[in-house]
């Protein structure tokens, strides 16, 4: 079957965006969701089970609380409250834990560890996926069924404050908000400000419900400084004391109210070594949870040790404390010390309504749901309450009552626990049939891709597929009489669902007939290929080119990093494949270097300038003209070939010693900062930089890194923005200082000049005024099309720009990162492909690796 070129690419193109398709389907776990009807919104609560008495309870219990305060702190690891920082920083919080009406655990939060999901877990009690990482940066409005929904529809008064990502999530749903940013990470004291500002003048009030506040700036501080900062001590301690008026507000008010009211103080996600959040180490996992009311009893001298919950059980419990049903897709359960002071009938009462919920959820997304444990344990206990239920409503106080009872309790709480853990299982399954599939269809377009390229780049733009022989083919027949067999098997032994099985059978047959058709192809056109290279070897043309070692291993290297791709192993040490790959570039390069300088190369001309011709950048452009960025003026370079052996002095030397010189650097930086899963707590360099004892010698690198950058950046630049780079890079340098992280050189103490706001303005004014100088000059250059210096100097001044604001992104400590990259890039310039005559791709493959490299020396 004879395509031409572009109709074989697209058709490449839809059968893999085909197989990519079906392989996320299966990757990304379908999160376990409700039947999505509207009569499920107004459905009735479940009636309290009974044996053949007639009970007249049908309605959902009343709330338990009359006002509900959610004070979530973003990243709130559970030791910075229940470990010796809580104990230093937090004295009051610390005080309810040990000996207040509070109720303390450590809340796990599954991965992703990012404020979207956890938001979404802890308001739907569902278990989000890590395609929920993406809609982290765009928010899309929540439909799923959550508690913030059913308070509004209860008539609740909700008011909110804090992050805006909730405003996202429930538009419409707050009677007043105010939402902050979350992605100025530089800003940890106005955007928490910005939500105490209001606590007065709404604890006054009387007209609202329900109080959420969010406060980023704790994350804020993780994210620049690292939870060893003594930035985190303040902000808890800040935190402490906003804690201390809500409670002392909330005991005020009780006194004029019937209902207790309750206080929640509760963290999205934890907090890693490094500062960030994401993976799903211990430390970004576990976060405090503490729930505050006069109606639990106090343990004075108690030190109330936390118990370890699901932070999915958050939403259950909220319901049941407002008296509103349990999310639809809620997966968690109700945490019980909340209701052990309620009688006995209560307690059940509570636990039946979550069960319920539960088992049907688990009817509604397990076939095989009877099988399940939880549901057996389920049916159990929903006899065993009918039974005290007429116990009860004819004797209404006894001990065999109570005993019952509390058997019928501890066997609802079994069932509760088995129930969310299949359900939690249920979300966190891979369908691996659906994977399969998709993988085989991609690997089978790519083979097909490969083994057909050379016809397809040929003169006649055409190639022949072998599509119609394979069909016809008894492998074909063959192979997808197995397919059908194989699915067969799969669709009918699995107690899972699997995506592939749920589609029609003509569309499961034609995912069948393409994967054969495909693999058919492959095998056809593997025997061609093997075919022609027999006729060749028998007469070989002649060849007058051939691919350099250095080739070879670019090659190899980077389609070998695609490959480890497909090892979680590879993919969470990622940074080791790259350092690997840089280190043998640069022996690579060394031993090019010296085969050209000292032993010649017969198969080859030399590639070498002679001394002094090439390492100006002034002397390889036109007269009179000035050279733009260096790797611009790699093709510029004479085309004569030149030996290695005609340099002379320095140059002869830094040629020489360019590729130990790249080595060393990427060997200090990779000291720099731990990085990858396994020894990203191991101590570095960057750790004993950022300790406050060593804030002396983290200014003294910050200053030399700072003069490094200007040195290499504003050589090529115009008077005005070698000005504004230098005042730029003085406002870096006040900004860190002034956000405590670096000292002046007669600063006595640690006390912050200011809040940094002023002096990263500042730095933003320069960065635009260079960005508009270079754009300005590039659309000069426009106009006069034959002007190539203008053109050059507004390149090279958007890339100044560029570094500028990339210097004041970097964490203090990281400014040797980025100093040394532009040593590096220098350095590989003018001394190793100017002198080599390394052509564009593979000077921009070598960017790409070193660019690789160098973010994983930044750190996590």
């Amino acid at each position: 079957m004879r395509l031409g070129s572009g109709t074989f690419a697209a058709c490449c193109v839809v059968i893999e965006v085909l197989g990519v398709a079906l392989f996320l389907r299966g990757f990304f776990p379908v999160p376990v969701c409700p039947f999505s009807g509207t009569e499920h919104q107004t459905e009735s609560p479940a009636p309290e089970p009974s044996a053949g008495a007639i009970s007249n309870w049908t309605k959902l219990p009343p709330p338990l609380f009359s006002k509900v305060v959610i004070m979530l702190i973003d990243a709130l690891r559970d030791d910075f409250v229940f470990g010796s920082k809580g104990v230093k920083f937090m004295p009051y919080t610390t005080y309810l834990v040990e000996k207040g009406s509070s109720h303390s655990f450590v809340a796990e939060a599954k991965p992703p560890t990012v404020t979207m999901p956890r938001i979404k877990a802890l308001m739907t009690g569902s278990l989000p996926g890590f395609i929920d990482v993406v809609r982290n940066l765009n928010s899309p409005t929540l439909l799923e069924d959550n508690v913030i929904t059913r308070a509004k529809a209860a008539g609740k008064r909700i008011l909110f404050y804090g992050d805006e990502t909730w405003v996202k999530l429930f538009p419409k749903h707050f009677l007043e908000y105010d939402g902050t940013t979350s992605f100025f990470v530089s800003d940890y004291t106005e955007v928490d400000h910005n939500v105490t500002r209001h606590l007065d003048k709404v604890l006054k009030r009387r007209d609202w419900d329900v109080l959420i506040l969010h406060y980023l700036g704790l994350d804020h501080i993780g994210h620049v400084s690292g939870p060893s900062s003594p930035l985190i001590g303040r902000k808890l301690s800040e935190m402490d004391s906003v804690l201390m008026k809500i409670h002392t507000s909330l005991l005020s008010e009780e006194r004029e109210t019937l209902l207790p009211n309750l206080l929640v103080l509760c963290g999205d996600h934890g907090m890693s070594e490094a500062g960030g959040h994401g993976a799903s180490s211990v430390e970004e996992v576990n976060t405090a949870l503490i729930l505050i009311s006069s109606a639990f009893e106090r343990k004075p001298g108690d030190a109330r040790h936390p118990k370890y919950i699901q932070q999915t059980d958050l939403a259950a419990t909220l319901s049941i404390g407002l008296g509103l049903p349990i999310p639809r897709g809620s997966v968690g359960s109700l945490i019980f010390p909340v209701v052990e002071g309620k009688p006995m009938r209560e307690q059940l009462r509570f636990l039946h309504l979550n069960t319920v919920q539960l088992s049907k959820l688990l009817q509604e997304n397990v076939p095989s749901y009877r099988k399940e444990p939880g549901f057996e344990q389920f049916k159990v206990s929903e006899r065993l309450h009918g039974n005290w239920i007429r116990l009860y409503l004819e004797e209404n106080n006894s001990e065999v009552l109570f005993n019952l009872g509390s058997k019928v309790r501890r066997q609802y709480l079994g069932a509760l626990r088995t129930l969310s853990l299949s359900l939690s299982r249920q979300a966190a399954q891979y369908d691996v049939y659906s994977m399969a599939a998709g993988t085989v269809l991609v690997l089978e377009v790519v083979a097909l891709l490969l083994l057909c390229v050379p016809q397809a780049l040929s003169g006649k733009a055409e190639l022949d597929v072998p599509l119609l022989s394979p069909v016809s083919s008894l492998l074909f027949y063959l192979l997808l009489l197995a397919l059908a067999a194989l699915h067969v098997v799969v669709c009918t032994s699995s107690d899972s669902s699997c995506y592939l099985c749920s589609l029609p059978w003509l569309a499961a047959g034609g995912v069948m007939v393409l994967i054969s058709t495909l693999l058919c192809a492959v095998v056809s056109a593997l025997t061609g290929v093997f075919a022609a290279g027999r006729r060749l070897s028998k007469n070989p043309p002649p060849s007058n080119s051939r691919w350099s070692e250095l080739d070879l291993l670019i090659l190899s290297g980077t389609v070998g990093h695609v490959l480890s791709l497909g090892a979680s192993s590879f993919i969470e040490e990622e940074h080791q494949t790259w350092y690997f790959l840089v280190n043998t570039l640069c022996l690579a390069l060394c031993h090019e270097i010296y085969r050209n300088c000292f032993v010649g190369d017969d198969c080859a001309p030399q590639r070498c300038p002679h001394a002094g011709e090439e390492f100006d950048g002034v002397a390889a452009a036109p007269q009179g003209r000035s050279t733009g960025p260096d790797v611009w003026e790699l093709d510029r370079a004479s085309k004569h070939p030149s030996p290695l052996e005609a340099l002379r002095g320095p140059e002869r030397w830094m040629v020489l010693a360019s590729p130990w010189v790249i080595l060393s650097c990427c060997r200090l930086l990779r000291s720099l900062n731990q990085t990858g899963v396994q020894w990203a707590h191991r101590p570095d360099l960057g750790h004993w930089l950022t300790s406050s004892d060593h804030k002396a010698e983290l200014s003294v690198l910050a200053t030399v890194s700072l003069i490094m950058i200007f040195v290499l950046v504003q050589k090529r630049c115009s008077l005005a923005s070698k000005v504004a780079m230098a005042f730029g890079l003085l406002g870096i340098y006040c900004y860190r200082v002034a956000i405590g992280n670096l000292l002046f050189p007669w600063q006595q103490n640690n006390k912050d000049i200011s809040k940094g706001i002023t002096e990263a303005r500042f730095v933003y004014v320069f960065v635009l005024g260079i960005l508009f100088t270079g754009t300005k000059d590039l659309l000069k250059s426009q106009i006069a099309a034959d002007d190539f210096t203008v053109k050059t100097v507004g390149l090279w001044e958007i890339y100044s720009g560029s570094v500028l604001l990339a210097a004041l992104l970097l964490r203090p400590h990281n400014l040797p990162v980025l100093a040394l990259s532009l040593v590096i890039q220098t350095v590989m310039t003018h001394f190793v492909w100017r002198p080599l005559r390394h052509d564009a791709a593979e000077v921009t493959v070598m960017h790409y690796w070193f660019g690789q490299a160098f973010f994983y020396f930044q750190g996590p």
